[in-house]
């Protein structure tokens, strides 16, 4: 079955016989339109082809519309009105980027790489609306409907592009001096088997995650144990602050306490560095201007441009070889 819509050949003839129509003149429609004027009346005559009547009376001296040009005039005049302007708009679009990009954002990176470029953003792209989840659940962001997404390098689908934002990341086993003085320091990862420690969940699981170390090369797990598990890390933190138990978190998070001595870190010689955050995004021909907008103010956010840690990459690339750290 042939499509109703017009082909580029159909529009360009009635785009020709419009302008033609409009002022009755085969030279001045050819300069309006920037064509020659065989290729102009090229056009035409294909399309009094097509519906099989004449639709202008030609003479040497003066041009008219026959009673046909005149009806199919009136129908086709406001369409292809409508046509050119929805075009010119859609350009103007690009020029100035208006509409809603919707964002799924793991809670750390949002502190890191979205909240510094929020207001140069806005003051820069008034007529964009940013709609952000601050989550750190692993969603299939095309199937919930995002446009882009800054998560952990290991947790991208292979079919995304990413692109990096900022160096490996570490977590480090950590706890208050006071609760090192009741209940001694672990010597080896396994010896928190013994010890008080704080569990953290990745939404959506069930059973706490699983402490990860590097020995000789190779990745183990730890199954902790402990009086208190939470769904965000930086309360666990806080509780091995007070003395409660023994944390697991990211050098980032945990800094400012160590500085301060609130914190000790433990068993560092077995804490690896793993893949950092990434901006990610469904591959795409033709960016719609709203997103690109987007990916190119976070791409040159204050931190990648101070400390030049950007590398753009294919997701299938950044995925080969991680381990699955969930």
């Amino acid at each position: 079955m042939k499509s109703p819509l017009p082909s580029a050949g159909d529009f360009n003839q009635l785009r020709a016989f419009v302008a033609v129509a409009g002022s009755l003149n085969f030279s001045r429609a050819a300069e309006n339109l920037g064509v020659s004027s065989s290729a102009l009346s090229q056009m035409v005559r294909a399309l009094e082809e097509r519906v099989g009547v004449s639709l202008f009376n030609r003479t040497t001296r003066s041009v008219s519309l026959t009673e046909a040009g005149t009806r199919l005039f009136e129908r086709v005049r406001p369409a292809v009105e409508e046509l050119a302007g929805a075009l010119g708009e859609t350009s103007e679009r690009r020029a100035h980027p208006a509409g809603t990009v919707r964002m799924h954002c793991f809670r750390a990176a949002a502190d890191l790489y979205l909240t510094p470029i929020l207001r140069g953003f806005n003051d820069a792209y008034q007529q964009i609306v940013l709609d952000v989840t601050l989550d750190d659940t692993v969603v299939d962001i095309v199937a919930e409907g995002y446009d882009v997404a800054i998560r952990l390098g290991e947790v991208i689908d292979k079919d995304l592009i990413a692109v990096k934002l900022g160096p490996d990341l570490r977590q480090i086993a950590v706890a208050s001096p006071d609760y090192l003085a009741r209940y001694g320091t672990p010597a080896h990862p396994r010896d928190l088997l013994a010890h008080r420690c704080i569990g953290w969940r990745w939404p959506g699981q069930k059973t706490p995650y699983k402490w990860e170390f590097m020995e000789n090369g190779k990745w183990f797990e730890v199954a902790i144990d402990g009086p208190l598990i939470s769904n965000m890390k930086d309360f666990g933190v806080r509780a091995a602050v007070d003395g409660v138990g023994i944390a697991f978190a990211s050098q980032q998070l945990i800094a400012p306490h160590l500085a301060e001595g609130r914190l000790v870190a433990l068993l560092e010689s077995w804490s690896a560095p793993f893949p950092g955050y990434y901006l990610c995004y469904p591959a795409q021909r033709q960016m719609a201007p709203p997103l690109r907008a987007v990916i190119d103010a976070i791409r040159s956010g204050p931190r990648l441009r101070n400390g030049g840690e950007t590398a753009a990459t294919k997701g299938a690339a950044v995925a080969q070889g991680l381990r699955p750290r969930r």
